[in-house]
């Protein structure tokens, strides 16, 4: 049996008794048409590594999700794996980055047409009980080819971009988490709040506009807010983390990065700017809670903004990232109130309110 102690963090009590419903009940369907690697298979690694993490737990004999049939299911799952299409289709003829893309959104296309032929499930609620899970940056691209044929389809994925179709009611934003090689269950670490010298961090290349900006106004200039994009000689980038109050996480190329998962590791306050990203398992975690969200154009007044919150409100943000860190815990076989979890549950939140047509 699941015992859980509620915090402060959830929005209502009633979302976790809706955890523990789900646990109890919620069951889903894989369709078994397809073959490795395309389908039924991930990354299990690297940045993209939830997309096969979540693939490979949720077809696990072993999980207590799993729909014996179709009929006890609450909701169908597509096992498509984005990356694996892009990395085994993705084939060095043409750098036109749009040729990969319609390859990619037909393959999407055609695995849908096959369940849908072949099982009465997506036809009768237009794909409305049916999701897909990717990390990948492409993966919205897929529902860009047939707007009909996806409109109703959840989409978890970590490319979160509300200015690019992504739809908070209906889709789902996942973290993005680094995995290296062979391992899982971070060491979940970092200083208290009386042990952290420096005020802001962020070491990174200017990927995308946003780092270019932070960049311009604040690399290598300021001893409190330290920004680079290359570390200098000394602590690695973890151990800054580690001794420092707020990590800067600002959107690269797509709005998602593993940096704000990082900074949550280490219990270091994350620092949000991005004027267009849909924060993770914004269902039950209230963000203002253990985050700061700064708009792009605030970017040069970072250092006036943050000496400006009171210490009380910065020991409470910091306690409550240590709170919501196993909620970012990628384990295998997954656990209670850990990362995948937390996906199905979003998941389970969108079929509650969900009713086939009469």
């Amino acid at each position: 049996m699941c015992f859980f102690q509620p915090i402060a963090i959830h929005r209502r009590l009633v979302k976790s008794k809706s955890h523990i419903e789900m646990m109890k009940r919620f069951k889903v369907w894989t369709y078994g048409e397809g073959e490795k690697p395309l389908v039924h298979s991930g990354p299990l690694k690297d940045a993209y590594a939830i997309e096969g993490q979540f693939i490979d737990e949720i077809e696990s004999y072993k999980s207590p999700f799993r729909a014996c049939n179709p009929e006890e299911a609450h909701v169908f799952f597509l096992p498509i794996s984005v990356t694996n299409i892009v990395d085994y289709v993705y084939m060095p003829i043409t750098t036109d980055a749009d040729f990969y893309r319609d390859r990619l959104q037909k393959i999407a296309m055609d695995y849908v047409k096959v369940v849908a032929n072949k099982h009465p499930y997506w036809n009768r609620s237009n794909g409305a009980d049916h999701f897909m899970l990717s990390c990948h940056d492409w993966a919205p691209d897929i529902s860009v080819a047939d707007h009909e044929l996806f409109e109703n389809l959840i989409r978890a994925h970590c490319n979160a971009n509300t200015s690019e179709g992504f739809q908070p009611i209906r889709d789902i934003s996942i973290p993005e988490i680094y995995i290296p090689n062979g391992t899982l269950g971070p060491l979940l670490q970092g200083q208290g709040p009386n042990n952290r010298p420096i005020l802001a961090f962020f070491g990174g290349q200017a990927h995308g506009d946003i780092r270019e900006i932070l960049l311009k106004n604040w690399k290598d200039k300021d001893s409190d807010v330290q920004v680079h994009e290359y570390l200098p000689q000394g602590p690695n980038y973890t151990k800054i983390m580690s001794r420092t109050k707020y990590c800067l996480c600002p959107s690269g190329f797509e709005v998602a990065s593993p940096r704000v998962v990082e900074a949550i590791y280490k219990g270091c306050v994350p620092v949000i700017i991005s004027d267009s990203y849909h924060l993770p398992l914004s269902d039950v975690l209230n963000w203002g809670r253990f985050s700061i969200q700064i708009p792009v154009e605030k970017i040069p007044e970072i250092k006036t903004i943050l000496q400006g919150i009171p210490y009380e409100k910065y020991k409470k943000l910091q306690k409550n990232v240590i709170k919501v860190q196993r909620h970012f815990v990628l384990n295998r076989p997954a656990k209670p109130f850990d990362v995948l979890h937390m996906v199905l549950h979003s998941v389970w939140l969108r079929r509650l309110n969900f009713a086939l047509p009469a």
